[in-house]
């Protein structure tokens, strides 16, 4: 018999072709994406690139019933990955096959597929769920708000926990269809186009799709019976607003606002270049929350936002986190500033625009009328830790460094800067330093002692240094500056940060 002699290498090379990795090799991903704000929030282990959720809804009984497809891919070799859920699960399968699953914590879905996952593979996941969200508590806190003819998820720094599984924080964007079933005569609303609607045996499904990059705080779902408006902009985008049919005194002065919608994002695209999403529009449910969200493509707004008459400037804010915030979205929580500080500042700029008062004037009327010992120089916007993550310091004296730098750099600079930014980082996520790094290549000056000041100190600038910088100082002693005529309705918009933060998420 002729025996085959097998050298030592090719032995060894055999031996790697035929035997698979060692389960030493697969490690589970981690139940927290890496946020020191929120450490499990998210998870590790994978990126997910769309969600596609099939939702079936009961007003009467606030029972939801979903399945939510997920597609994504593995970070790593993977033994295990984790979900943001807190509704109860049925079943999950992965890439076809039933996977052993456990829920952990009050939001974490622990997934134990039946084959480890190989780095750099896709992957399906299918998540079967139902329950009633709004008798979930996480932290003592929910994002999900009963209306009397159905309910609304919308909040920040989470919402989607209550509704759908997810990789939930904003490093980790996806592209949505969001597909729910109502009784008939309810409308369900979702982020991005209205691609179809049918009824049923009593039923109407709504199909919506969302084609860009969003993060999961960003998408909302709002069942309800509306008064819906439609559009379409010059660029022949569609425009959907809709509002509860019970607003009672507050629905003029919604509509008011609302209808204003493509205005604003056409005066936008002139400060921050092209709308960056498939759709336009906004939403009032009939809800006793106070806040407004930039909810991706049809911002959120509580009715409570309108109960002094019409406000534009709320429109202009939530709307102007469509570049900041939507497409640019933070890389960490704790980067929230350049979200806030220009949304904020957009205000002042429609205020400039309108006659109502230059960004110069809203500048000084805020230094001037904080006094050196009030709570708010205490607060960093640069990084103001997750119990002051919403202090309207984050809005104002953000919004104060945005100026501090249009006075540093020039008026030219700093609005190819403005432009520039949404566009370089498109549907991307970002920290405050690397706007920082931005704004210096573009304006070709040093500028990490201004931000410093006006982002990271917790103290008022002094008056030679808030001069220098463009922002006018006076003495306590003189004579009080009047305030600018929009400062009223800015300051009415002040509860655009008020996520629900006497419940603040703990996790």
């Amino acid at each position: 018999m002729h025996r085959r002699l097998i050298v030592p290498s090719a032995l060894a090379a055999s031996l790697l072709l035929a035997i698979p990795a060692s389960a030493a090799d697969y490690t589970p991903g981690a139940a927290g994406i890496g946020d020191p704000y929120y450490p499990t929030s998210g998870n590790g282990g994978y990126d997910v690139s769309h969600y596609d959720l099939r939702l079936k809804y009961q007003p009467s009984t606030d029972l939801l019933e979903g399945t939510a497809t997920i597609l994504a891919t593995t970070r790593q070799n993977l033994s295990r990955f984790n979900l943001d859920l807190g509704l109860k699960v049925s079943e999950v399968r992965v890439n076809g096959t039933r996977a052993k699953f456990a829920a952990s914590g009050d939001h974490e879905l622990v997934v134990t597929p039946a084959t480890p996952l190989e780095k750099g593979r896709a992957v399906t996941v299918v998540v079967r769920y139902a329950g009633k969200p709004s008798e979930v508590r996480i932290g003592g806190w929910t994002a999900w708000h009963r209306t009397p003819d159905g309910a609304v998820a919308a909040d920040e720094p989470d919402s989607a926990v209550w509704w759908f599984p997810s990789n939930d924080h904003p490093l980790d964007k996806a592209t949505f269809d969001v597909s729910v079933s109502v009784p008939d005569g309810t409308q369900a609303i979702s982020n991005g186009v209205l691609q179809s609607q049918s009824s049923r045996l009593g039923w109407t499904r709504f199909n919506w799709r969302s084609d860009k990059p969003q993060a999961t705080y960003l998408a909302t779902l709002a069942v309800g019976k509306f008064d819906i408006t439609t559009d379409k902009t010059d660029k022949g985008l569609p425009v959907l607003n809709a509002y509860s049919k019970d607003l009672g005194a507050n629905a003029g002065a919604a509509r008011a606002s609302i209808e204003r919608t493509k205005e604003v994002a056409e005066w936008l695209e002139e400060v921050y270049g092209p709308y960056p999403f498939n759709a336009l529009g906004g939403y009032v449910p009939n809800v006793t929350t106070g806040y407004a969200l930039e909810t991706q493509t049809r911002p959120f707004y509580s009715p409570r936002q309108f109960a002094n008459g019409a406000n534009v400037s709320v429109v202009v804010h939530e709307l102007a986190h469509q570049w900041y915030g939507d497409s640019v979205s933070v890389d960490g929580w704790k980067d929230i500033w350049i979200n806030e500080g220009f949304a904020r500042y957009s205000q002042w700029l429609w205020s400039e625009k309108e006659g109502e008062g230059t960004a110069q004037e809203l500048a000084d009327w805020v230094y001037a009328t904080r006094a050196a010992d009030d709570p708010f120089w205490t607060v960093k916007p640069g990084d103001p830790g997750p119990e002051k993550q919403f202090d309207i310091a984050v809005y104002d004296r953000g919004a104060l460094a945005v100026h501090a730098l249009r006075n540093a750099i020039g008026d030219e600079d700093f609005f190819a800067v403005l432009k520039g930014w949404p566009a370089e980082r498109a549907y991307g996520n970002a920290k405050v330093s690397d706007f920082v790094s931005y704004a210096e290549r573009i304006s070709g000056k040093p500028l990490a002692g201004l931000f410093d000041t006006w982002l990271y100190q917790p103290s008022k600038p002094a008056a030679p240094t808030a001069a220098g910088a463009g922002i006018a100082a006076r003495s306590r002693t003189a004579a009080p500056l009047a305030p600018p005529a929009s400062w009223k309705k800015i300051a009415e918009t002040n509860s655009v940060h008020d996520h629900g933060r006497d419940h603040r998420h703990d996790h």
